[in-house]
């Protein structure tokens, strides 16, 4: 390892250099960068770059290097999806990478958002597509992360509070509304009215988390996750069921059309800026609203980022903390700790609610199949396989999940299928003859599962553990080691 580290600095430059050479004889037209040669180049650069030991200018440079590479990449070859993946892997990084100064986060975290992505986006809706995905995901993480990472309370009904955010748009944002409300202007309500809503999925959210955790939180551990499951699903079970004798939800089927806002401004903006050369065809409706809820996304969860950080600093935050560890202390502290876990649920139900009301209107139709247990515990998955307690964790972990998913699986799957219809050979066997059911993107919950499993045994701190508790495993880990040579 150590030579491996002093060989850091040359290979990172090396590695880099290459990369923008790369890019220069593409632009220019040469075929330099066919072949998986150069992708498996960059990821090498990628690698070497975030793993290795490097002085912090030189990293923050590099870091740079690789992302102006990366974007360079991807407006050659909006397809190039292992580009906009290591793009992501840089911009995780430069988030959670030790002494980074805040220019440079600030710095790199905005030219990758917004300016190398909406490059890449607007001529391949589907990064779009995965960048809001990342971000819903992300923002419920952090809300469950909030209640059991910081409070320790396990809530295993949390897409409860994700269906009341979409349900409070769904309803008043469509036609449904004049169903039980006589006189109401659902027909003419714009979809402008979405910010107005957002803040009242905030409010219908958080007293909902407050009427759900006044039964729930006088009890702890397993009584606690299994009432909380309970009432999770009696939330969806409403809106299942609320469509007779007065149609509220209408049950099953589901509420749709839900109202967007009125994006023709941005589509103005987006004609006046040239973007419609690099779309290589005028900006329709479908291109401005994916940009439009990739902006909306990202402004949401900044506000949620930014309180999630303010929360873990202040006095809440350290009650909550303190809670967690210990609830006899806790109270023997004077922390009133029905109030204080109130406040936690209410808090992160509030960050489920407004994400709530940014997916109905993202899809234009609500339904309670969107919010089953499975949807409570995937979201619970993203905490664990980030680390519990740990904001940077809780994205990484809905990213991580996220690309794998709806990127990874089912690019491999593609790459398979291609494979079976031309006839190519692998070690002797004709890929012709391999069935379809063993596609990778049918078994995402499986390979999932097995990852979760790898996590518990081989790292169970999380990819990136909280502090208290990085410190924790560190201290019983040396105490084993003491304990096993007594």
């Amino acid at each position: 390892m150590n030579t491996l580290n002093a060989m850091a600095l040359p290979l990172s430059i090396s590695l880099s250099a290459v990369s923008g050479l790369g890019v220069l004889f593409a632009l220019l037209g040469q075929p330099v960068i066919s072949g998986g040669w150069f992708n498996a180049l960059l990821v090498l650069a990628v690698a070497a770059v975030l793993a290795l030991r490097l002085p912090t200018p030189w990293r923050s440079g590099l870091l740079a290097l690789l992302a102006l590479t990366l974007t360079l990449m991807l407006r050659a070859n909006n397809e190039d999806k292992i580009a906009f993946y290591l793009l992501l892997a840089v911009l995780i990084a430069s988030f959670l990478l030790p002494n980074l100064t805040r220019l440079v986060r600030i710095a790199l975290g905005a030219s990758i958002l917004l300016i190398a992505i909406p490059l890449a986006g607007l001529s391949n809706s589907f990064l779009f597509e995965l960048g809001i995905q990342i971000g819903i995901f992300a923002a419920l993480a952090l809300g469950l992360n909030l209640v059991v990472g910081q409070a320790g309370l396990l809530d295993l009904g949390f897409a409860a509070f994700f269906a009341v955010g979409a349900y409070t748009w769904g309803i008043f944002g469509s036609p449904q509304a004049a169903q039980f409300i006589g006189g109401f202007p659902a027909q003419g309500l714009e979809g402008n009215f979405l910010y107005l809503f957002m803040a009242l999925a905030i409010i219908t959210a958080a007293i909902t988390g407050v009427l759900i955790g006044l039964p729930a939180l006088r009890l702890r551990g397993d009584y606690l996750a299994l009432v909380t499951l309970g009432l999770g699903e009696v939330v969806r079970i409403l809106a299942n069921n609320l469509d007779k004798p007065l149609n509220i939800t209408n049950g099953p089927q589901g509420i749709t059309p839900v109202n967007r806002p009125d994006v023709g401004i941005l589509a103005d903006f987006l004609r006046a800026i040239g973007a419609e050369r690099i779309y290589g065809r005028p900006i329709d409706d479908a291109i401005a609203y994916a940009f439009f809820f990739y902006l909306l996304v990202l402004v949401v969860i900044g506000i949620v980022l930014l309180t999630n950080l303010r929360l873990a600093n202040s006095r809440f935050g350290r009650a909550w903390v303190a809670i967690r560890e210990d609830e006899i202390a806790a109270k023997a502290m004077g922390i009133p700790l029905l109030a204080t876990k109130l406040l936690a649920f209410a808090t992160g139900a509030a960050f489920s609610g407004i994400m709530g009301a940014v997916f109905a209107a993202k899809q234009t139709f609500v339904s309670p199949e969107s919010f089953t247990l499975q949807a409570s515990i995937a979201i619970l998955a993203f905490v664990i396989l980030g680390g519990m307690g740990s904001i940077g964790g809780a994205v990484v972990g809905a990213a991580a999940v996220t690309v794998l998913n709806l990127g990874i699986l089912k690019d491999f799957s593609d790459l398979l299928n291609t494979w079976r219809q031309t006839g190519v050979s692998i070690l002797g066997y004709n890929m012709s003859n391999l069935p379809p059911q063993l596609n990778p993107a049918k078994y995402e919950r499986m390979v999932f599962g097995l990852i979760l499993i790898l996590m518990m045994i081989y790292r169970p701190e999380g990819l990136i553990p909280e502090k208290r508790h990085r410190v924790e495993l560190q201290e019983a880990r040396e105490e084993a080691k003491e304990g096993s040579r007594i």
